[in-house]
């Protein structure tokens, strides 16, 4: 390479090119069975500069550490990224270890992100007439184009100049820090102006030239809620304009005449690639490897191979098939170990730590975690390769269980595998065993490096089968696991699993560890190739521990309120008898499907009934609304008596019951249920309590915040008819959106002519029937019944609003097209919802699913939302200093427990957590409650 006394300084943004390797590589592993996808990625991106003679000075530049003078200014400044992903961490020492093997200096300063020590560099070597080519394509370094710096996509090796960056921006490189203030950065949490995007950014800038010049302004520009936003959040752009803005001062840690271009030393690169098993560089390099390191490696990587579930003698990707490999399959399901003393345990926390894997899992003598007694636990290292260790058997004169650990004694031998941040441990339903151990004595909270092969599987298969380890043994690896009947016995018969003989347990319970493990070996490479790792490492995965938090956390009662209502129930209901008995001519159990058939059927000779396969008449709620919608008075009364006995047996009472001596209910969130991502709630169901009715506002009465303490509910308003003006890009929706409007009437105005001004509660009600029940697919009689009006009344409406939004009937013909063609459709966050009904030959059924593909996108882009929101909100509080936590999540809405003093702030900070979950090109509104009972705060 020709040394020039015009330096021409090439940075490698290190940090920001190992994220974008990890996610654009497919999986790959080292001979030593060690991650190395990015690692891979980055060799071969250094590699090619070298070979290609770019620049005469070189260095790599890399994050030091999350801490830094940004955090100061702004505590929540990138406060709630996610840990790294298990398989990303070890790389980052190969990387630093790849820099000094091709002999590149590695520079990085604690204190300051990469970023601003790539400014200072570029900086520093333009003033003394150098020029700067910077290898990265973050958005950030963009505000350094310009003259002698440009930018280089390491990925696509595209250039980045001035034409790249007023494409992306609207503005040239020296306003991209104006721009990027009033827009904010959700993925750094950057606050920003809520509710500006970077078109509305650009175009302020363009006309304003600086972000003072926009707020000085802003009072006196034309009243709209873009104006009142940047008058309330004036403060948050200019903390955001000092978060944005690279420093170009920092002291440089190396001198620019130290970082010229160096000779490699082939044989200490050729050691290091060979040990990664990167020959393939190695060759197109020209250099060679020591003599005998080669066959050394082969034996050690074919050492490894049941490890790595395949045999890799160099770094490959793993298989992207969903169908097991042969070195998977060959384990048998068999010859699984009982361990019995301190000394077998500790030999397999070695092994496991050893291994860097392994898979965990609990037995117990119940289904809730919260109240259940761990009996056993199960460890597999590798398939074939398991053992269970009892703990709490009781045995049997024919069968004692034999020497057994105690509970205590285990957790401390298995706790420093359990919190060590360097094993990844591999559950299926994680949050289960999680509470099960934090029962047992192991704060759930320090189980650290998690993955959850229940929630892999979900990530990319929602609605296609279930997602129980049942299932997806037999789907993925072709094996039955043992059933836990076929154990414990059924009915009558069935035994607790204390009860279980210890030989037997050990068989059922260690399969259960190793086809866990084996799943993983499938599901994760999948997971990249399915583009569901995202949604799986950024929302499933780090939502588990904090739905874990919630359960443990539960939410107050009042039993004296509960006990009330019970009572008061019970009273109308014995009125509600009275009167339908009077209706019906004579008394009959009220309760009984089959009595109440014949009276309305036989007796009172009404018409559309159909009797079941056993003879009985239907009598389910769809039949007896269609009898109350043609007049008939006794179903109308029925159906009221009903709505009130399931208030009573399902919330009443039964919250009573379930209740824990602190007077607590603590709900089950299930988080691989729904087709579309919802979370859903049992043990009590939580999310059915009406919400526009006087009995469920009195339910939500005896939800209570403690002394001292108020609840908080943040609610996302109009989310999905938002993320339906976003997808289907309606743009008077969009400007509705924006602009604060009442969409509803705007609706109404648009669709039926009718000025906003003076606009009538009818009109405005059935244009808010027709915005809700689109999303729903809604056809014109189901929109006739709604609003009690004729069909063909309700069919020109549903016409009249597709013709003022023919983009929505476009979305609604895609959503269905993309299901038939691909048995799924997507949420704009990229989760797969199937739709396996989307092609059926019962038109019903299909119908149906037609419903499900449209509304799914919707239904499923608010659940992303509102749990990316989640994950971000438990740090966030912390960060902040608040004590507050949180407790339900309901559909849309979220409720939180907080100090008195502290639950205005605390609700500020949970809107503005929510509220920047996504950006839209409509903003996300969240209204907060505060309250002394949930009614009160919703």
């Amino acid at each position: 390479m020709t040394q020039s006394d015009t330096p021409h300084l090439v940075l490698v943004d290190g940090s920001g090119f190992i994220f974008r390797a990890f996610h654009a590589l497919p999986p790959m592993t080292s001979p030593d069975g060690v991650p190395v996808n990015a690692v891979y990625g980055f060799t071969n991106m250094l590699a090619r500069m070298l070979r290609e003679h770019v620049g005469t000075h070189l260095a790599v530049i890399f994050d030091a550490g999350r801490h830094t003078f940004r955090s100061e200014i702004y505590p929540q400044y990138k406060a709630h990224r996610p840990e790294p992903p298990e398989d990303l961490r070890p790389q980052f020492s190969l990387i630093r270890d790849a820099t000094r093997a091709f002999n590149v200096p590695s520079i990085e300063l604690q204190g300051w992100e990469a970023d601003d020590l790539i400014a200072s560099y570029a900086c520093a070597v333009r003033k003394i007439g150098g020029t700067c080519t910077i290898v990265s394509s973050d958005k950030d370094l963009m505000q350094l184009v310009g003259d002698g710096v440009c930018m280089l996509d390491p990925m696509k090796q595209t250039p980045i100049g001035l034409p790249e960056v007023e494409k992306k921006f609207g503005v040239l490189p020296e306003k991209v820090v104006e721009v990027q203030a009033l827009m904010g950065d959700s993925t750094d949490n950057v606050p920003g102006v809520p509710g500006i995007g970077p078109k509305t950014a650009s175009a302020l800038i363009n006309e304003f030239g600086t972000l003072e010049a926009v707020l000085a302004a802003a009072p006196d520009m034309k009243k709209s809620k873009r104006r009142d936003m940047l008058i309330e959040h004036a403060e948050a752009a200019r903390i955001s304009r000092k978060l944005v803005e690279l420093a170009c001062d920092v002291p440089l840690p190396e001198p620019i005449e130290d970082l010229r271009v160096r000779e490699l030393d082939k044989l200490t690169l050729a050691d290091w690639l060979e040990s990664m098993g990167f020959r393939s560089v190695l060759s197109r390099l020209g250099v060679s490897h020591p003599a005998g390191a080669h066959a050394h490696r082969v034996a050690h990587a074919t050492a490894h191979a049941s490890i790595n579930g395949a045999a890799q003698t160099a770094a490959t990707p793993a298989p992207s098939e969903s169908t097991p490999n042969a070195a998977l399959l060959a384990a048998p399901y068999s010859g699984y170990e009982t361990v019995r003393t301190a000394e077998a345990l500790q030999k397999w926390v070695s092994a496991a730590q050893e291994a860097g894997l392994c898979a965990v899992d609990t037995e117990t003598d119940g289904l809730d975690p919260l109240n259940a007694n761990m009996v056993g636990l199960s460890l597999a290292t590798a398939p074939g390769k398991a053992c269970y260790v009892p703990l709490r058997h009781e045995g049997t004169l024919e069968e004692p269980a034999g020497e057994q650990l105690s509970v205590q004694a285990a957790l401390e031998l298995i706790r420093p595998l359990l919190t060590d941040d360097t094993t990844l441990k591999i559950f299926q339903n994680a949050k289960f065993d999680l509470l099960v151990f934090d029962r047992a004595g192991l704060d759930y909270a320090s189980i650290t490096a998690v993955d959850d092969t229940m929630l892999m599987s979900y990530a990319q298969s929602a609605g296609l089968h279930g997602q129980g380890m049942d299932e997806l043994s037999t789907l993925h690896l072709g094996h039955t696991p043992i059933s836990y009947d076929s154990v414990t016995g059924t009915g009558r018969n069935r035994v607790p699993f204390a009860q279980v003989a210890v030989a037997r347990a050990t068989e059922y319970a260690a399969e259960d560890a190793d086809v866990t493990l084996r799943l993983w070996h499938v599901l994760r490479p999948t997971l990249r190739t399915n583009q569901a790792l995202a949604l799986y490492e950024q929302i499933e995965r780090p939502l588990s521990p904090v739905l874990a938090g919630m359960e443990k956390a539960g939410i107050a009662i009042d039993r004296a309120e509960l006990g009330r209502l019970s009572e008061d129930f019970a009273g109308r209901m014995a009125v509600m008898e009275k009167e339908i008995h009077a209706a019906a001519g004579r008394e009959f159990n009220v309760a009984s499907p089959r009595q109440l058939g014949e009276i309305l059927f036989d007796e009172m000779g009404l018409k559309g009934g159909k009797r079941g396969k056993a003879g009985a008449w239907g009598t389910d709620s769809s039949v007896l609304q269609d009898l109350a919608d043609q007049g008939h008075d006794l179903p109308e009364k029925v159906l009221a008596w009903r709505q009130l006995a399931k208030l009573k047996s399902t919330y009443t009472d039964a919250l009573l019951r379930q209740a824990s001596t602190e007077d607590r209910v603590h709900t089950s969130f299930q988080m691989a249920i729904t087709t579309t991502g919802r979370l859903s709630s049992n043990e009590p169901n939580l999310q059915n309590i009406p919400i526009r009715t006087e009995e469920g506002s009195r339910i939500r009465q005896a939800f209570i915040a403690p002394k001292g303490k108020k609840l908080i509910s943040a609610d996302y308003s109009q989310i999905e008819l938002r993320l339906l003006a976003d997808v289907a890009n309606i743009p008077a929706l969009r400007e509705a959106f924006a602009l604060g409007q009442d969409i509803h009437a705007r609706t109404a105005s648009e669709v039926f002519g009718i000025p906003l001004e003076g606009m009538d509660a009818l009109t405005r009600r059935r244009a808010k029937a027709i915005n809700f029940g689109i999303i729903y697919g809604i056809s014109a009689f189901g929109l006739s019944r709604q609003l009690g009006i004729p069909a063909g009344e309700a069919r020109s409406y549903i016409d009249a609003y597709f013709a003022r939004y023919p983009g929505i009937r476009d979305y609604m013909e895609r959503m269905r097209e993309q299901a038939r063609a691909q048995g799924y459709v997507l949420t704009p966050f990229g989760r797969r919802c199937y739709v396996p009904t989307i092609n059926e030959k019962s038109a019903a059924r299909r119908q149906y699913g037609e419903r499900q593909a449209i509304n799914a996108p919707l239904q499923g882009g608010a659940a992303d939302i509102i749990k990316r929101a989640m994950v971000r909100l438990p740090q966030a509080l912390k960060d902040a200093g608040f004590s507050a936590r949180m407790l339900l999540q309901v559909h849309d809405e979220l409720l939180f427990e907080a100090e008195d003093h502290e639950a205005k702030a605390v609700a500020a900070l949970v809107r503005n957590i929510m509220e920047s979950a996504a950006e839209l090109s409509v903003p996300l509104v969240v209204e907060t409650g505060i309250g002394h009972n949930w009614a009160e705060a919703h």
